[in-house]
């Protein structure tokens, strides 16, 4: 199913032995455009260190109950690799996340989830058709918050900046941006793919 991001706000997350908190906002990879991680807000549970969930461990939005669970136990969750409020999420803290709960490393072979065009729960995937394995990429994620806001150039001007994102909650790709044409075109908003942008000036937010 298809979600803005600013809907994942309104669920609660809900680990196997109780609530943790909601969802605060996401990484993602500018290679395949897919989320990497959901940033848990746990309130007072964890404070001091950010909470990133994978997608390997979220499971289907119970719609009803406004509730997104995570398969995993609180105990888990706090034993986790800490990453302080502010580090970068760096390619050997990710080594040593991945390590922990025996997921197979999406950043390790040809494909979105690495070795398979879709998420494989399977540690033994990440050793699987290891000849298609290529050179890893810049390991930088971005911050769905400090991507809102960028602006969108097309070939003959700015048409407005991005407000929001569309999610796919199954594969976890990012499949529109939502961008704000109020500057160009009052009033309205327009998906734009991934897959129409050219580059990304990150030191420019354009």
């Amino acid at each position: 199913m298809l979600r803005q991001a600013k809907e994942f706000k309104n669920l609660k997350l809900r680990a196997r032995d109780g609530d943790i908190g909601k969802v605060r906002e996401f990484y993602f990879g500018d290679k395949y455009w897919t989320v990497r991680y959901l940033v848990a807000d746990t309130g007072g549970w964890l404070s001091g260190r950010r909470v990133l969930i994978s997608p390997y461990a979220l499971k289907p939005v119970i719609e009803a109950d406004l509730v997104l669970p995570v398969n995993l136990t609180k105990k888990q969750i706090e034993e986790s690799p800490s990453l302080a409020s502010d580090e970068p999420v760096s390619r050997q803290y990710e080594i040593g996340y991945y390590g922990y709960y025996d997921w197979p490393v999406y950043w390790d072979g040809a494909f979105m989830w690495g070795v398979t065009p879709i998420m494989v729960r399977d540690g033994e995937a990440s050793r699987k058709d290891a000849s298609r394995r290529e050179e890893s990429w810049d390991p930088n994620l971005r911050s769905t918050g400090d991507v809102t806001g960028h602006h969108i150039q097309a070939l003959d001007g700015e048409i407005g900046h991005v407000e929001d994102f569309i999610i796919d909650d199954e594969t976890w790709a990012i499949r529109y941006l939502v961008v704000d044409t109020k500057n160009w075109w009052p009033g309205k908003h327009v998906l734009v793919s991934p897959q129409w942008i050219d580059r990304v000036s990150w030191d420019e937010s354009k």
